[in-house]
């Protein structure tokens, strides 16, 4: 098989300019969220501690794994032969969206028991940038398991192979921000003090 001239950086352009848009703004909360909690430290580090660092952690480690599946169905699609490229991906692909829907399972039960403790938006500052992100972190794996799944129709449809992936790769990018998005997120609002 001849080797094909990888496309740098990977998926489409429009993805990159969605990418650009959605890090300025998580890090314009990120750097709401640092400045608000200078003025109220002991405030922040207090409703922290209401939060389960170990769902966080699991979550962490339930969206690494699943970004490493999706690495894994697009490798399938350019080292093996079509038949067996599109059965693999798909087993990755599916591997991927188990652990994304895993993962809002998790935190739609974090949502639950704070709702169940009567927090929620206005409870404070720290819970209000709380809410605010993971909330519109959540929507974003949402929208990535509704890509993930094209992709992973289109891959059953044999409409990927080894030289035409760039919409998996596309699609990928944006399961990849959710991840980077997340590594920042959890530190930031379960751990630092």
């Amino acid at each position: 098989m001849k080797k094909i001239k990888e496309q740098y950086p990977a998926g489409d352009f429009g993805i990159w300019l969605v990418i650009y848009m959605e890090l300025i703004t998580f890090g314009g909360l990120f750097v709401s969220y640092a400045f608000a909690r200078r003025g109220e430290v002991e405030l922040f580090n207090d409703s922290q501690l209401m939060l389960s660092q170990t769902s966080g952690f699991i979550n962490t480690l339930i969206l690494l794994t699943s970004s490493f599946f999706i690495i894994k169905a697009i490798d399938a699609i350019k080292r093996f032969d079509p038949t067996v490229a599109k059965e693999k991906a798909s087993l990755w692909l599916l591997s991927a969206m188990g652990l994304g829907g895993l993962f809002l399972i998790i935190k739609g039960m974090e949502f639950m028991e704070k709702y169940e403790q009567g927090i929620n938006i206005s409870t404070n500052t720290f819970f209000m940038f709380y809410f605010i992100m993971t909330v519109f972190h959540f929507l974003h794996v949402v929208l990535g398991l509704v890509i993930l799944f094209n992709i992973y129709k289109n891959t059953k449809r044999g409409n990927y192979s080894a030289t035409e992936y760039s919409g998996m790769e596309t699609g990928a990018v944006y399961w990849h921000l959710v991840d980077l998005l997340w590594i920042v997120l959890f530190p930031l609002v379960y751990i630092m003090r």
